[in-house]
């Protein structure tokens, strides 16, 4: 940690900045280079709406339940001045103790519009919750104080110098864009697995990004804060995005949550759990989604770092990988027969690992090179 504290975090090129950030967690970077963070902000804040659609709040719980940081620490180190968040903001709205306000200090409608129209900065864009098209390009089917979040997006993304969609239902549609939907629920710049969106593929924000994916059911926040600190710390230009616009720092497309599981053994082995409660086993025929779920929730973990899906005994359900929930689905049932180099499926990859740990790993390496993403 001592060469750390005495590396210039400004100087350093995209492919160094966020992995470093990524590899040391939110509370361990914005403690160690609080003096860094303070000498790039020079005493000015940022300022950063966050809008929220069709969505169940759950990626707005996860960022409200880190630890180290908290919100508080997070909003303080960061400089950062939240101009619109309507679970977070301090405004009650048009009436304050009944009465009508026109003060955007007190009606968040006319502090949202304030940002809408380029009156004040709008230096990110937060999105959270899909984004309804429907009934035929209008929008209503999803509506803040009457007014379709549609166009809400699209006037306050006209305006931002960056974009951030966070948690599977902003980036891709998630659950209200699932199969069987009628509302025409979409991500800011995707449909699922195809690039468009509410913003339309071309879009660029001010600063010349397409929309950052920070995708997850929900997302952990730490690839939100570490995201946003790119950002504010002037290295938002630098951020290594994938072909589905995710960070590779927190999303490697040549490494999957199978890599570093903690049941990662029993799968060499051949132990595969065929009941639940069989938590010295691996979680494959139960239908974990780990062996090609991209993300580093592993390494990273969840609840104050100390837990995550697999170690809980629960199957990966691969929440941030574009087309869920439809592609995952049925969570808690085998995939049979998933194609490798070889041809071979997982089942006939298991059968012959049992007593060779050798041969698991071996078939370990055929499939994570058969499900690389490009």
């Amino acid at each position: 940690m001592k060469n750390l504290k005495h590396m210039d975090i400004l100087k350093l090129d995209r492919r160094s900045f966020l992995k470093l950030a990524a590899s040391m967690g939110a509370a361990t970077f914005l403690g160690t280079y609080k003096a860094d963070i303070v000498r790039a902000l020079e005493l000015s804040g940022t300022n950063v709406v966050w809008l929220e659609g069709a969505d169940c709040c759950g990626c707005t719980e996860s960022f409200l339940n880190a630890t180290y940081p908290d919100v508080i620490q997070a909003i303080t180190k960061l400089s950062v001045h939240i101009g619109y968040h309507e679970t977070l903001m301090m405004q009650q709205g048009v009436f304050v103790d009944g009465r009508l306000v026109g003060t955007s200090e007190l009606n968040s409608e006319l502090a949202l519009e304030e940002y809408m129209t380029g009156e004040k900065p709008l230096d990110v864009l937060v999105i959270e919750g899909a984004i309804a098209d429907g009934p035929e390009g209008s929008g209503m089917y999803t509506t803040v104080g009457g007014n379709p979040f549609k166009e809400m997006v699209q006037r306050c993304a006209a305006k931002a110098s960056y974009v951030v969609a966070f948690g599977m239902c902003a980036t891709y549609g998630g659950i209200p864009a699932a199969r069987g939907s009628v509302t025409d629920n979409m991500g800011a710049q995707f449909l699922q697995t195809t690039k468009g969106g509410t913003l339309g593929a071309d879009y660029t924000s001010g600063a010349g990004l397409p929309v950052v994916n920070i995708p997850g059911c929900p997302a952990h926040p730490d690839w939100i804060m570490l995201t946003l600190a790119a950002i504010i710390l002037g290295k938002g230009g630098l951020i290594e995005l994938d072909r589905y616009n995710r960070p590779t720092a927190f999303f490697p497309p040549d490494n999957t949550i199978h890599e570093n599981c903690p049941k990662r053994g029993f799968y060499d082995l051949g132990q595969l759990a065929t009941d639940f409660g069989e938590y010295e086993k691996c979680l494959w025929k139960l239908g974990c989604k780990a062996p090609y779920t991209h993300a580093d929730c592993a390494i990273r973990k969840w609840n104050n770092q100390l837990n995550m899906c697999t170690q809980a005994g629960s199957p990966c359900i691969g929440c941030v990988q574009p087309g869920f929930p439809d592609s995952t689905s049925p969570f808690y049932v085998e995939m049979e027969k998933v194609p490798t180099l070889v041809g071979v499926d997982i089942n006939t990859i298991a059968k012959a690992a049992i007593g060779a740990a050798a041969i698991g790993v071996g078939a370990h390496a055929v499939r994570r090179i058969a499900m690389k993403e490009e």
